[in-house]
């Protein structure tokens, strides 16, 4: 008997075309299973807004400030006091005021486009650089005959920040205040103090405000309290951010006194020359009262003070005085205070000076934030590189963008560099008060 002949079209008959339409087995009963718990999902979901239960909503934890309100949705999502709705300025206001950066930006966004909740950070001021950037990588101004005030572009700290601006060509410390860093900090030779050579650091003159800390070389003139007013500091710093202004009785009264005879222990008071005149010419006519016997007596002359002709011998007390006073006054003026002050004199030389204006920046970077305390690990020469070889009181001491850099880049291992780190959005300058709204049992039921 002959076998039988199967063609391939046979074979291919057998098969059932529309097997992909039927279920079976496993793709079955998975087809099932997602329909019945997307149901009870979907249920549940109902079921939760019926119920005002937010739970099966929560985008994820609230930032570390906002912990009281995690289970209280309707004190942030309050357009209709319910939480499926999206926070407004409104309810950020309620107990907030963060009064915007200028009056000429072109645009106010949201506060919850700067500020993203539910990322469970700790600090919400830790804003994405987007939030600047969408700005300031192309920097307009509502006024468009009135250019902006400040760099125009930048896209971030580690890629296009620019110069700060006092270290950019034609800016020079405005002080006027005579004082060589290079002879003070020497490290081979030091420099006379008090009791003999001293080698001076950084942290003997510049100390942030508050520090009790004495003085190492010796006792200053006049003893004061340590400061504890200083500059102004940007919301969330500590007091001890920046350094407190040099203080002449603090950090240098110790070893540059101003005594004015050696009659007198006492130094005449660091003030106005008026201040100063007075004081010599109460010191003195005290003394010759009290000492008539002086009046006569000729003293050997006073090599501090400049060369001049030899008074002639007093003929009374008035006339001690008035010749006292007068070598008084060329050791303070032609000397002690020369020494560190600038000194004029314009209505002539037998008039009192006038001395100019320390001007003393207590601030360098006033539109950025920065604290002395965090970087205290770093020794102070390593950032202020140009200290040690400065002679000028015009040097501006301040790092470069560069020496910050150096730290604070993208990346892992590296010190935080996005914008928030230096610089806030709100002018906290024009902060109002906020009056609660919320009871502590609001908060607590």
């Amino acid at each position: 008997m002959a076998g039988r002949t199967r063609t391939t079209k046979k074979l291919a008959q057998r098969i059932n075309l529309n097997y992909f339409k039927e279920l079976h087995g496993i793709p079955r009963w998975r087809r099932i299973l997602s329909a019945i718990l997307g149901g009870l999902g979907l249920i549940w979901l109902v079921w939760a807004v019926a119920s005002g239960n937010p739970k099966p909503f929560n985008a994820g934890p609230v930032a570390h400030s906002h912990s009281m309100f995690g289970q209280k949705c309707s004190a942030c999502h309050v357009s209709t006091a319910s939480y499926s709705q999206a926070v407004t300025d409104k309810a950020c206001l309620a107990c907030h005021d963060g009064p915007i950066h200028h009056a000429e930006q072109t645009f106010v966004p949201a506060c919850a486009d700067c500020h993203v909740e539910h990322k469970g950070v700790y600090k919400m001021a830790s804003t994405s650089d987007a939030a600047c950037t969408q700005c300031h990588a192309d920097l307009g101004a509502k006024d468009k005959n009135s250019p902006p005030k400040f760099e125009a572009k930048i896209s971030g700290f580690d890629k296009s920040h620019p110069e700060f601006l006092m270290l950019r060509s034609g800016h020079t410390d405005p002080g006027t205040i005579k004082f060589n860093h290079q002879v003070h900090m020497d490290p081979k030779k030091g420099i006379r103090g008090p009791h003999g050579q001293v080698q001076l650091k950084c942290v003997d003159c510049h100390r942030p405000p508050g520090a009790n800390e004495a003085w190492p070389y010796g006792t200053a003139e006049i003893v004061q309290a340590s400061m504890t007013s200083g500059p102004v500091l940007s919301p969330g710093l500590p007091s001890r951010a920046y350094m407190a202004p040099v203080n002449y009785q603090e950090h240098c009264s110790a070893c540059h006194t101003l005594q004015f005879d050696k009659r007198f222990q006492d130094s005449v008071p660091h003030k106005e020359p008026k201040v100063v005149y007075d004081f010599v010419v109460k010191k003195l006519t005290e003394y010759i009262a009290q000492h008539p016997d002086q009046v006569h007596v000729v003293d050997e002359p006073d090599k501090r003070i400049p060369s001049r002709p030899t008074p002639p011998i007093p003929r009374n007390a008035q006339e001690w005085v008035a010749y006292k006073l007068s070598d008084a006054q060329l050791l303070l003026w032609r000397k002690a205070c020369k020494e560190c002050h600038s000194l004029s004199y314009p209505q002539g030389d037998e008039k009192l000076p006038e001395v100019a204006k320390a001007q003393i920046t207590t601030r360098w970077l006033p539109h950025a934030s920065f604290d002395h305390e965090a970087h205290q690990m770093v020794s102070c020469e390593s950032c202020h590189t140009k200290t040690m070889n400065s002679k000028e009181t015009s040097d501006v001491l301040v790092p470069g963008v560069q020496v910050c850099q150096e730290c604070h880049r993208s990346g892992s291992n590296a010190a935080e560099a996005r914008c928030f780190e230096c610089h806030t959005y709100h002018d906290w300058g024009k902060e109002k008060h906020v009056n609660g709204t919320f009871t502590v049992k609001q908060l607590t039921d």
